[in-house]
């Protein structure tokens, strides 16, 4: 991964669906709404440490809402069922696209054994 990605354009894809996001080294994102809540960087999802994660179900038709700036380090992300409290910084988007399939397959593998959906 790039030390110190810089995003050139952070674009909301239509209805709120994700984020579009293009870096100063040539890599660019898409990364859909579901995924970006559930894996808020926010204490709620994350807790204070790994043995209070918590693994989010029924996400699958989140939107967001809205973009706020956080300085300029970070976006805050505002979805539809009123989660706001998670700052996305440059890096941590970055990682997220960069690694969005492993993600995704953890965070199914997570619901399953949990007995949770996409969909509740």
């Amino acid at each position: 991964m790039t030390d110190n990605p810089w995003p050139l354009e952070v674009r909301l894809l239509k209805g709120g669906a994700g984020l579009h996001v293009s870096f100063d080294n040539g890599r660019e994102f898409e990364l859909d709404a579901e995924l970006l809540r559930v894996e808020s960087p926010s204490a709620e999802v994350r807790g204070h440490s790994r043995d209070e994660r918590q693994t989010v179900g029924g996400k699958r038709h989140v939107r967001i809402i809205r973009l706020e700036p956080t300085g300029n380090y970070a976006l805050r992300l505002i979805f539809d069922d009123l989660h706001d409290s998670g700052i996305y910084s440059w890096r941590y988007l970055y990682r997220l696209g960069d690694e969005k399939e492993d993600i995704r397959a953890a965070y199914l593998a997570a619901l399953t054994e949990k007995g949770l959906s996409r969909d509740r």
